[in-house]
């Protein structure tokens, strides 16, 4: 326990348990008199008061109609400014907001409160040594572009009409009504559907009864619904589809030509300028891919091997800021955020919080401040997607927010070469296929040292 006896108010101290501080704050009676004063001589000046002229009320009927108000706004405002000046003086950097349990609080006595709250944790940081990371080395090739121009194509599929029989891979257009037990459903009809034959889209052999079908066939499918459908109503049920087929179209991939081209933003080169710009945008979806996964390689090690105690109020703050996340992600609506589970989103609060904490220590222990000149080349590898980068740029370091966010990623980025730098480093060769693949867990633990590094 510490004790601090100013001119203003008396302070004390004490760990109740881990992160929390109990602190105990004494106002002289006169600190408060003094202000309530000031406040009751700037409500005489203005009140208006039956009987007397304004600015003519006798300061006792002033004390008597509105002392109690400006002695219960004067305690309010001490609370206020009083306990940050006692976190101060107390070298105290508390995590969310104290709660207030006011002790005596008559009029002409001394007021005495007590403030409970969590504090930041002091973060020990463990060498860097004992972290391992896997970096992933790749180049674009020629067989690579010939791939990405294969699927750029086939993303572009165009459907022209035939006159035979579906096949998989078709396209048919389709009117139907579900049934279950002779009774058609809710949501289970429509028409002019357009449904690509093997896509995944309609329930188990929906699809797979559409095969051979012909424009202006008519026949039912006979189905059941997964045991797991989201709608429970419908789920394990056996249905019929009464289909009738309107059209059947096969697929024709787009020509690599001029117009294809135009649809990228390319107008000038030719089939070598789009090859040219497609290799420059998978280098550049490669570097990116390279640096989430080292990323995220770097934060786990150091959640690893660092325990950090977290304070409850920064755990509580972020799953607010998750269920928000959620529900927006979801569509929103009317639905409250507070209604989802405060369980859902626990661990992942308390991982992003903890991340959150060290990566902040790394920064500090390491005296890490954005680099403007990477800065600047982030900036300008985002704008060169644009066909006028130099304006993009200009927007960029106009807008103080967007720069921010910048500022922040090359941040995360130094805090990682920092780690790397001591880090066990193994580097593997691996197609651009397998570098560029999303690895869920590693994705989450990139965009979480990113929020973290934000936040921070």
């Amino acid at each position: 326990m510490s004790v601090e006896r100013g001119l203003s108010m008396q302070v004390s101290v004490e760990t109740t348990s881990g992160l929390e501080r109990r602190m105990t704050v004494g106002i002289p009676a006169d600190r408060i008199q003094n202000e309530v004063n000031k406040r009751l001589q700037q409500t005489a000046k203005r009140a208006r008061v039956d009987g007397f002229r304004p600015g003519k009320v006798p300061m006792s009927v002033i004390r008597k109609r509105f002392g109690a108000s400006a002695h219960q706004e004067v305690i309010g405002e001490v609370i206020q400014s009083s306990f940050y000046e006692a976190v101060m003086q107390e070298k105290l950097n508390p995590a969310g907001a104290p709660s207030v349990e006011p002790k005596s609080m008559e009029e002409g006595k001394d007021f005495e409160y007590i403030a409970t709250f969590e504090v930041y944790p002091e973060v020990a940081l463990a060498g860097f040594e004992s972290i391992s990371v896997e970096r992933p080395e790749s180049e674009v090739t020629d067989a690579d572009v010939d791939t990405m121009l294969d699927t750029l194509r086939k993303q572009n599929t165009r459907f022209e009409a035939v006159e035979r029989a579906a096949e998989n891979g078709d396209q048919v257009t389709i009117d139907f009504v579900g049934k279950i037990d002779g009774e058609a459903f809710q949501g289970g009809a429509a028409n002019g559907t357009n449904l690509v034959l093997g896509s995944g889209r309609m329930i188990p052999g929906f699809e797979d009864g559409l095969v051979g079908a012909k424009a202006g066939d008519s026949l039912t499918l006979n189905v059941t619904f997964p045991e797991d459908y989201q709608n429970l109503d419908l789920a394990g049920k056996a249905a019929e589809f009464e289909t009738t087929v309107q059209a059947v179209a096969a697929p024709a991939l787009p020509e690599l030509d001029d117009e294809f081209f135009a649809q990228f933003g390319v107008t000038e080169g030719g089939l070598d300028g789009f090859r040219a710009e497609v290799r420059k945008n998978m280098e550049r979806e490669l570097r990116q891919a390279i640096k989430t996964k080292v990323k995220a390689q770097v934060m786990d090690g150091l959640l690893e091997s660092n325990t950090v105690e977290v304070p409850k109020a920064l755990i509580s703050s972020e799953i607010d800021r998750l269920r928000e996340q959620a529900v927006q992600q979801f569509g929103g609506g009317n639905f409250n955020a507070s209604q989802l589970p405060a369980e859902l989103f626990e661990e992942q609060a308390k991982r992003r919080v903890s991340l959150g904490l060290i990566v902040a220590e790394v920064v500090k222990q390491n005296d890490i401040k954005p680099d403007n000149d990477r800065v600047r080349a982030m900036v300008e590898e985002l704008a060169s997607a644009y066909q006028e980068p130099e304006q993009v740029v200009n927007w960029y370091y106009q807008n103080e927010q967007q720069l921010g966010e910048i500022q922040s990623v090359v941040l995360e980025e130094q805090v990682v070469d920092t780690v790397l730098q001591k880090a066990q480093v193994t580097d593997k060769k691996v197609a651009y296929e397998e570098a560029v693949k999303p690895a869920q867990p590693a994705q989450v633990a990139a965009d979480e040292a990113e929020e973290a590094t934000a936040a921070e």
